[in-house]
């Protein structure tokens, strides 16, 4: 039975939660309008599982897949891009379109502003080449190492997709070994076949 002391307590827990809302709105609205908002971050179900997705004022800077647990995700970008990190949809919005029209089978390549201030060097260079694999289509390790002009750096090409900061936008879902497997993925291996279907479907 519910007392009149647990209807109050349960009315003050949604003033406090309502008060807290508002508060937070308040808050992303007065660090994006003073330029304090250094990375925006928010959820996004998928069919892959839900994703992470982070924004600087640059581009898009991170995807994360479940498995590759958020918080240590949250800490890395605290560390490595800014310690301004805030929850803040509204900045995600058009990569939430885009993401969910490619999931839809509505777009085939991403055309959002990438902000790759997590790749660095020869990693950097493979992503470059990421994007010139074809929807639909895959590609070698062996292949991109040879694209990027060092012929031999397949395993180093392994350590770049696999360190991709940006999966699924940048696709290394795509490229797989020279005798046809699939090789690794960030996301785990359901979510590297399950993409590579989705593409593959007439």
């Amino acid at each position: 039975m519910t007392t009149p002391e647990d209807l109050r307590n349960l009315l003050n827990q949604q003033d406090d939660t309502a008060t807290l809302n508002r508060l937070h709105t308040r808050l992303t609205k007065q660090a994006a309008t003073e330029n304090l908002l250094d990375v925006a971050y928010r959820m996004l179900d998928t069919p892959v599982g839900t994703l992470l997705l982070a924004a600087t004022p640059i581009g898009l800077v991170r995807v994360a897949f479940p498995v590759e647990g958020y918080d240590h995700v949250l800490t890395q970008l605290t560390e490595r891009v800014s310690p301004r990190v805030l929850f803040a949809p509204a900045r995600l919005d058009p990569a939430v379109r885009e993401i969910e029209a490619y999931f839809a089978r509505h777009r085939q390549r991403f055309d959002l502003p990438l902000d790759l201030q997590l790749a660095h060097g020869f990693r950097r260079t493979v992503l470059e080449h990421l994007s010139d694999i074809a929807y639909g289509t895959t590609a070698t390790y062996a292949t991109i190492a040879t694209a990027t002009g060092n012929p031999k750096a397949v395993r180093a090409v392994g350590s770049a997709c696999a360190t991709n900061p940006l999966p699924l936008v940048v696709p290394c879902h795509r490229v797989i070994r020279s005798d046809g497997s699939l090789g690794g993925y960030a996301g785990g291996m359901d979510a590297k076949q399950l993409l590579l279907h989705l593409e593959a479907a007439p």
